[in-house]
Formats: structure tokens, C-alpha cells, sequence
């Protein structure tokens, strides 16, 4: 290759994160963090709701972070709970996933029907009260329960308590989960069990949490299974793989084009960041929700 030219991921980087040079620019020679106060707008555009998930910034407290997502234009915080919300709203920023119950322990067995769902009831009470739209749950681990099983007591689990989430209008998202790499033994592992639950339950409220980074590990085909499953997805997680770490060009998927994919198909949700970041976390998420604002 000619070395009078760009690489092309020296390239994508370069374009990708532009408009955002100017603020990692302020930061100093010594390549010290800028405060959260310190960061600018980066989403000019706005197609994307984004959104930050809280445990990936354990440095950062919810302040820290409520403070520079709303400087850059993030319009949520992900996977909290009711004692986050005040600071949530001291921000102007919503929660867009609130949190129930674990995920090992979920909803594909009967004997964690009364837990689940207790947990459940109340995040979609607290979601209805604050003006939230999301609530998470999980399928479990299949600790030799078939999928076939675990779909069949998930739809009598969430049968319970659709009623709830349709009158007050809140989502109860499952997430998908990688079984290879993260989560050993976890069910909904594909994207077809989350898809046939869905179905068989047969409300809008219940929905499929795709998590870009488990789903990549899993079956990949990311754009197409976005187009082709649309009308079951409630949100999206963001992350870079291998690792899980930052969405830019060390990894391989392309997160501008899969934005504009969700972007084009109406979606009016979130999307929240769950990569771990392995340089300053702050300035990644800067960088993330620049190249994210297609």
C-alpha cells in the first residue's frame, strides 16, 4: 500500500470522529480526562436515541455521567433502578431500561415464576409512575430445561403480567444473550426462540432486547435480522466485538451502518451503549455517540 495514503481504518477513524476532534482536542498534552462538564454535543442529528448503560462506567459516578451524556446529547441512562431516577431527572435524562430480576434465574422455569415476576410488576409500576417506557427480563440458563419448555413457561410467565404492561403502557424487553463466549448455558441465545415468544404471547409490550454485540458472537447477520425482525425489537445495546470494548475500528462490526439500518426502519427506542471501555471511559462514549449519530 502507498504510505503517502490513509488506511482505510485510519480513514474511518478520521471521518467517523471529526466533528469530535475538537473536543478531544481540549484535553491536555499529558492526555488527562476532560471533566464531564468540559464535553460539547456531539449528536447533531438525533435519528438514534441514545442511551449509556450505568455498570459499564463504575469509575464515573451516576452525576458524573448523567452530566456528560447530557452535554453530548444522550438522551437516557440504561439498566437502573428507581433510586437513580431523581438524579436521572436532576439531568433531564430518562431511564431507558429499568432493571427486575437476574438473569440466570429467569422466566423459562416455573420455579422462578413468583420472583420474576414480583420484581417485574414493580419496575413496570415505577417505569408507569416516572414516565419510562422499558423494563428488562431475562429467559435463564437451561440447566437441561429444553427450549421448547422454557418458551412454553416464559409465555405462562409473561401472560401474567402483560395485562399490567399494556395498561400502562411500559415494554418488557428480553435480552439475547451470548451462550459461547459470556453467558455459559443461557437460553435465549437465537434469535428465532426470542422471535417465537414473542408470537405466542402475542402482545406489543412484550419485546426482544437485541444486544448487537451478544447477537454477533451468536449468529452475526446483524442488518438483516434488524430488517427482518423490526416489529419485535423494544431496544438495542451497543458493543464491541472481540471483547466487548469500544465500538470504533479495533473490532468488526461498523456501527454506522448498522445505526442507519435502525434508523431506516422507523424505530423510535433507545439505544444504549454497553461496550467497557478500555481508554478513558468518558471520551469513549464521546466518540461512540458521535459515530452513532447517523
Amino acid at each position: 500500500m502507498n504510505k503517502g495514503k490513509l488506511s482505510r481504518r485510519t480513514f474511518i477513524r478520521s471521518t467517523s470522529l471529526a466533528a469530535a476532534g475538537t473536543v478531544a482536542g481540549a484535553m491536555t498534552a499529558k492526555g488527562l480526562a476532560l471533566a464531564p462538564a468540559e464535553f460539547e454535543r456531539v449528536v447533531k442529528n438525533g435519528r438514534i436515541n441514545q442511551s449509556a448503560c450505568k455498570w459499564c462506567y463504575r469509575k464515573q459516578s451516576l452525576d458524573e455521567l448523567c452530566a456528560a451524556a447530557k452535554n453530548l446529547g444522550l438522551k437516557a441512562i440504561d439498566l437502573l433502578g428507581p433510586s437513580a431516577f431523581p438524579t436521572l431527572k436532576k439531568y433531564g435524562l430518562a431511564c431507558s431500561m429499568i432493571s427486575t430480576h437476574g438473569l440466570s434465574k429467569g422466566l423459562n422455569k416455573k420455579e422462578n415464576h413468583a420472583e420474576c415476576l414480583a420484581k417485574i410488576r414493580d419496575s413496570i409500576d415505577a417505569a408507569a409512575e416516572h414516565g419510562f417506557i422499558n423494563v428488562i427480563s431475562f429467559s435463564g440458563n437451561r440447566g437441561g430445561t429444553p427450549d421448547n419448555v422454557g418458551i412454553e413457561n416464559s409465555v405462562i410467565a409473561l401472560k401474567q403480567v402483560v395485562g399490567r404492561a399494556e395498561k400502562k403502557k411500559v415494554n418488557i424487553c428480553l435480552e439475547y444473550l451470548n451462550s459461547r463466549v459470556n453467558h455459559k448455558g443461557y437460553m435465549f441465545d437465537n434469535m428465532a426462540w426470542g422471535v417465537d415468544l414473542c408470537k405466542k404471547v402475542g402482545s406489543e409490550r412484550v419485546k426482544i432486547l437485541y444486544d448487537i454485540y451478544h447477537a454477533q458472537i451468536m449468529e452475526g447477520d446483524i442488518i438483516r435480522t434488524i430488517n427482518t425482525y423490526k416489529e419485535h425489537i423494544g431496544h438495542y445495546h451497543t458493543g464491541g466485538n472481540p471483547g466487548r470494548n469500544e465500538i470504533d475500528e479495533t473490532q468488526e462490526l461498523y456501527y454506522p451502518a448498522i445505526m442507519r439500518a435502525i434508523a431506516d426502519t422507523g424505530f423510535k427506542g433507545y439505544v444504549a451503549h454497553e461496550f467497557i471501555p478500555k481508554r478513558d471511559p468518558l471520551t469513549s462514549l464521546m466518540e461512540a455517540a458521535k459515530l452513532c449519530d447517523v
